[in-house]
């Protein structure tokens, strides 16, 4: 049975793992082989930060089954507008391969949205890899839409070119 709970400083090396197979699985033939083959989560674990209470900060969900993580979501303030906006943010949302089709991410995105109107957002956005279009597929499928809005950033060392989805929030 799966479980959704807030993530903890001990779960930042699952987290890592499922971020970094999740990567590997889903961004493979769009981002290098060579990158995404070297990625390691043991490199990743030390980046997390799960002990935030301040209430603009993101909050990481995790996924469990059976006390092992299989995905997590992070949603919080979005960076990208006016703290006045009150336009909220997905910033991740990873499940790990072996589980994909399974409903996690759904329940995942859910809890996301959720945890976003609770705190007052009426909008949200999020960006998506370029070229994702299983991405793109599964939020479309959950009401999101492409609002025009294209970037790049800097992920993980490597640039990458985003496209920038959004939707109303209950």
């Amino acid at each position: 049975m799966m479980r959704v709970r807030a993530a903890t400083p001990e779960d930042a090396t699952a987290v890592a793992g499922v971020h970094v197979r999740s990567w590997q699985a889903g961004y493979r033939g769009l981002l290098p082989d060579e990158y995404l083959d070297a990625l390691r989560p043991e490199d990743r674990a030390a980046h997390y930060r799960f002990d935030a209470t301040d209430h603009d900060r993101p909050v990481t969900m995790l996924a469990t089954e059976a006390e092992t993580i299989v995905g997590f979501a992070a949603a919080g303030a979005s960076a990208d507008h006016d703290p006045d906006q009150r336009i909220g943010e997905l910033f991740a949302l990873y499940v790990d391969p072996s589980r994909w089709g399974c409903g996690i991410g759904r329940a995942l995105l859910e809890d996301a949205r959720n945890r976003l109107s609770q705190r007052g957002y009426q909008e949200a956005r999020l960006w998506v890899l370029r070229g994702n279009s299983r991405a793109e597929r599964f939020y479309r499928i959950d009401g999101w839409t492409a609002d025009g809005a294209q970037r790049e950033d800097r992920v993980w060392d490597l640039r990458v070119e985003e496209v920038g989805y959004c939707r109303a929030l209950p």
